[in-house]
């Protein structure tokens, strides 16, 4: 069992962190009135309907009913018991807790797993840093990054390092350590031999880049070799703790700049990254060996809206530009491409036209877009001739069909009736009929899915009354316990209807008789099942007039105990009407004199 952190820590932690500073290194809120709103976390969506109350501490999403504190947020996000996001907070606020246990004592095989597989590799990076930096084994290594630009700056900044040129030095260091050499085997440090059984390091004799998680934890490498063998870069393994769909390099150092500039520069490898670094290109990342993914658009989309691609200039490079481009611009994105050189990818334009070109020229000079994937259609076309001439005007009218803004949309079709003398109204039309035709093929691929959608879900019916009511009782309820404590004498003993919410004020009262100060974020912390935390955050998170007059205070207790009666009333109708299949009036009759009476107690 986890050693249990009081409860006036658990205060002071809460008090001293700003959930809107906390969720801000997860997701990118702006400011909407008193609240911030971005992109939730926890389900896909384009349009913001994630909320942040700075005034009241706590999170909720509109979208999939996700909501809840500061603890909760990160017990959600990052799949933490409710002790260790409170240790989590208390470093961040600088908070000593003096725990006498550990925390991971209530962990999975699975979980300490994964734990273990994080801690090796971050030993074995301090270990490659070490051998780099500081022994005349690993001198060679620095002589080659020096050539290549890397400054000292640098080498500690991204944590490089070197592998020896040895068989099993890792192998040894980390079996000394009490790590076993199935799990070392698993997390891609080592490999077992198939010939004798025996295991040997994955990396020797290479310069070694770490591989960086979102939180800074060591879960990857990459190692350059130094001379002339193969292959020039090693990578590990994909893993329980690495997976190149959803990790982008440098994020983790990248992200102030990314949050202060609100814009992120995309690189194909880290090697670029690093170089566009040199050249005070901070908010500079990169994917690792693969084309950008959903989860690396969504890891971008909840940190900024505008990105600007760098990759390669040959062919390979310009289409997996259009196909990122394509990509984010889906999600949402404001995308620009950075052009370069034929033949050239960012590292070698810096080595050779220098830093300030690379910003002014290339980053600074981005293209939109549409201008990008213009100016792709135009290669391998003579202009000159007709035909292609022609190829290239329907290839651009197409790209400029599916833009949504009318203004962009005139401007291109300005640009090409100059560039080739064509008439303006002409190139309007085409557009036009280009985007109904598209509509139309959109509408018939849509419909089968819409229909689906329409027999497998309902929209939410509208609520009763009495369910509002009770959810604003709660609402007022949780801001003043002179009222709550009034509310439960005037419910006289009746329950509310709804079975979530008699759990929420069951859990209120006990709160408030331990004379707790109200405060719907810390009362959170006293619910037990995330599901009420949520339906907390949702019904705080409702607009409602900061007094309760007289009559709406009876409005909604009436509304409460009304809906418990007409449930009566509806089970004396049925008696009623059993009683006259029985044909027996006479029960019949007094059965419908008790109606009439409790009838008469809802007014």
């Amino acid at each position: 069992m986890h050693a249990r952190i009081p409860e006036e820590k658990i205060n002071e932690i809460r008090q001293a962190v700003d959930i809107v500073d906390v969720i801000s290194d997860y997701v990118q809120l702006k400011k909407q009135g008193r609240n911030y709103f971005g992109l939730c976390p926890f389900h896909g969506e384009n349009t913001p309907s994630f909320s942040v109350s700075p005034e009241k501490q706590i999170f909720h999403c509109f979208g999939c009913g996700a909501g809840g504190n500061v603890f909760s947020f990160l017990m959600e996000h990052d799949g933490l018991s409710f002790q260790e996001a409170a240790i989590k907070l208390a470093e961040r606020a600088n908070i000593v807790l003096e725990l006498s246990q550990p925390v991971f004592s209530g962990e999975t095989s699975g979980d300490r797993e994964y734990r273990q597989m994080i801690e090796a590799h971050d030993l074995l990076c301090k270990f490659y840093h070490h051998i780099l930096v500081n022994t005349k084994d690993g001198q060679h290594a620095p002589e080659y990054l020096y050539n290549r630009g890397f400054t000292d700056e640098q080498i500690e900044k991204y944590q490089i390092g070197y592998a020896l040129n040895s068989r099993d030095v890792d192998y040894k260091f980390l079996t000394k350590r009490n790590y076993k050499p199935s799990l070392l085997e698993k997390a891609g440090l080592i490999i077992r031999s198939e010939k004798d059984g025996n295991y040997f390091d994955r990396f020797r004799d290479r310069v070694m880049f770490p591989i960086f998680d979102t939180k800074g934890n060591t879960i990857a490498f990459s190692g350059r070799t130094l001379g002339a063998g193969e292959p020039k870069y090693l990578n590990s393994p994909e893993t329980a703790i690495f997976n190149k769909s959803k990790i982008l390099y440098n994020f983790h150092l990248a992200r102030p700049a990314i949050r202060k500039q609100q814009q992120v520069i995309l690189f194909e490898g880290f090697a670029d990254c690093i170089a566009a670094d040199r050249s005070g290109v901070e908010n500079g990342v990169a994917t690792m060996g693969t084309s950008l993914t959903s989860e690396h658009v969504l890891l971008i989309r909840r940190n900024t809206d505008l990105v600007t691609i760098c990759y390669d200039s040959d062919q390979a490079g310009i289409e997996a530009a259009w196909r990122a481009g394509e990509l984010l611009t889906e999600a949402g994105c404001q995308v620009r491409v950075a052009m370069l050189e034929d033949g050239l990818d960012p590292d070698d334009y810096i080595r050779k036209y220098g830093r300030e070109k690379f910003r002014d020229a290339v980053i600074h000079s981005s293209l939109t877009f549409t201008s990008f994937k213009l100016h792709y259609l135009k290669k391998g076309k003579d202009l000159q001739n007709d035909g292609d001439r022609l190829q290239y005007v329907e290839e651009a009218l197409k790209e400029i069909s599916i833009l949504d803004k009318a203004v962009e949309r005139d401007h291109y079709l300005r640009q090409l009736a100059n560039e080739f003398t064509l008439s303006l109204d002409a190139l309007k039309q085409q557009v036009k009929q280009i985007s109904s035709a598209n509509k139309k093929k959109l509408n018939k691929e849509q419909s089968g899915v819409r229909k689906k959608i329409l027999l497998q879900s309902r929209p939410e019916s509208l609520k009763p009354a009495y369910y509002n009511a009770e959810r604003l009782l709660i609402a007022h309820m949780m801001r003043d316990p002179d009222l709550a404590f009034r509310v439960k004498d005037m419910l006289d003993g009746e329950p509310f209807n709804v079975d979530e919410h008699q759990a929420i004020i069951t859990y209120l009262f006990g709160y408030f008789e331990q004379g707790l100060e109200p405060d719907p974020s810390h009362f959170m912390n006293y619910l037990d099942d995330s599901r009420l935390k949520q339906m907390v955050a949702n019904i705080d998170m409702m607009l409602i007039n900061e007094d309760i007059s007289e009559q709406e205070l009876h409005d909604y207790i009436k509304q409460v105990l009304n809906h418990r009666k007409m449930l009566k009333i509806k089970e004396k109708e049925a008696e009623g009407k059993e009683a006259e299949k029985r044909k027996d009036y006479k029960k019949a009759a007094e059965i419908a004199r008790e109606i009439i009476e409790m009838q008469k107690a809802l007014k």
